[in-house]
């Protein structure tokens, strides 16, 4: 789960990390009130779950109260395209009204899960801004980065290291040891799976101060994080993963346009690694699991097909726990009440699998059978090159 920066900064505020004045505001008006409370030039920033907010143009600096309102003016109600995003952008709906800094440096400070190293690393660069990304596929030797002991935690070598690689000394390298610390301590306490400050500017008096702030979260772990879940944004999510979520579903859509139903996590993967393969792209991953309801599995195939991408549908079903006619029942009632006019290939093993196949058949829906899944998947392509722009 990803939040908004505001919300980011006011968390890693109550641990200790010095972030600027700043105010949340959904209006012009409150942009002005905002930028008068702050006195002094401000920086409005839009606020979207997506990076590069810098080069789109959504963070604007205003030296007086009537330029912030104008900033917030031309930022609010409008979708922001950056590279992150895709084509249609996000609407923004809040912006961060926000001090201007007089940063001498910027410099980045960021811990991410690693699945490499199956633990959390800590990344510093002396070089920070909009650029790092480019920095560390160009300039890795710039880039620290340690591993911290699921045990032991960030130890006070490598906090100390953190600082001697941002180029801090006397008070400010003293300031970076603690603030790398306090995050590590943060980014357990939270199930976070990614804390980024970037930049982290040194003022000219010295003082660390986070002038941007990320952070996302294990969504397994937002059982234990009540305050933290409730942070979430659905204006930022997408509807067909909101939907699907409400059904116990899991559901990522892609960009290709063969989609996929299938019960299981890893038969989910390997389905897509076919359709690959057979030259096609798949255009979601989506798992119903094992304890599927008729309902769901319902659910989960309007949601596929409602895709404006999708060209055809496979469905790979291994019939354990779930049965084949319960998911045979779902599809049926899914493409009747949605009235899906996509090819849909079938493929089912498993438990009940011959009343589910006898529950198609009787349908009278145009369905394409098929009998292993590497046959699926090469079917599902074809047609889906077949069907064209036709749905």
């Amino acid at each position: 789960m990803k939040i908004h920066e505001y919300q980011a900064k006011r968390l890693l505020a109550g641990r200790g990390v010095a972030v600027p004045r700043g105010q949340a505001v959904t209006t012009s008006a409150e942009a002005r009130a905002a930028a008068e409370d702050l006195g002094g030039p401000v920086v409005v920033k839009a606020q979207i779950h997506a990076g590069g907010r810098a080069k789109a143009g959504g963070i604007l600096k205003a030296s007086t109260p009537a330029d912030a309102a104008a900033a917030a003016a031309r930022l609010l109600g409008r979708p922001l395209i950056t590279d992150q995003t895709g084509p249609a952008g996000r609407i923004v709906r809040c912006v961060l009204v926000e001090e201007g800094l007089d940063a001498a440096r910027e410099l980045y400070v960021g811990l991410a899960l690693s699945r490499e190293d199956e633990s959390i690393v800590l990344l510093v660069s002396p070089r920070g801004g909009v650029d790092i990304e480019t920095t560390a596929l160009g300039e890795p030797g710039l880039v620290l980065r340690q591993t911290i002991s699921p045990t032991e935690g960030l130890l006070p070598a490598q906090a100390e290291r953190a600082a001697m690689v941002l180029g801090l000394a006397g008070p400010a390298a003293g300031q970076a040891a603690a603030l790398v610390t306090g995050l590590a301590l943060a980014f357990e306490a939270t199930d976070a799976s990614l804390i980024e400050l970037n930049p982290l500017d040194l003022t000219a008096g010295g003082a660390l101060v986070a002038a941007d702030a990320k952070m996302e979260f294990d969504d397994n772990g937002l059982v234990r994080q009540p305050g933290i879940r409730a942070l979430g944004d659905p204006d930022e999510e997408s509807p067909e993963e909101l939907a699907a979520a409400r059904a116990g579903l899991s559901f990522i859509r892609l960009d290709g346009d063969v989609g996929c139903l299938v019960n299981g996590a890893g038969l989910a993967m390997a389905t897509m690694d076919l359709v690959a393969l057979a030259g096609g792209r798949p255009a979601n991953f989506l798992d119903v699991g094992g304890g599927v309801s008729e309902g769901a599995v319902a659910e989960a195939f309007a949601i596929l097909t409602a895709g404006p991408g999708v060209r055809s549908a496979l469905v790979n079903i291994f019939g354990g726990i779930v049965r084949c006619d319960l998911v045979a029942r779902g599809i049926v009632r899914a493409a009747r009440e949605h009235d899906v006019r996509i090819p849909v290939i079938i493929r089912m093993e498993g438990t009940n699998v011959e009343l589910g196949r006898e529950i198609l058949a009787a349908s009278g829906l145009s369905f394409f059978p098929a009998q292993d899944m590497e046959t699926a998947a090469r079917q599902a392509v074809r047609l889906a090159r077949e069907s064209g722009g036709v749905r």
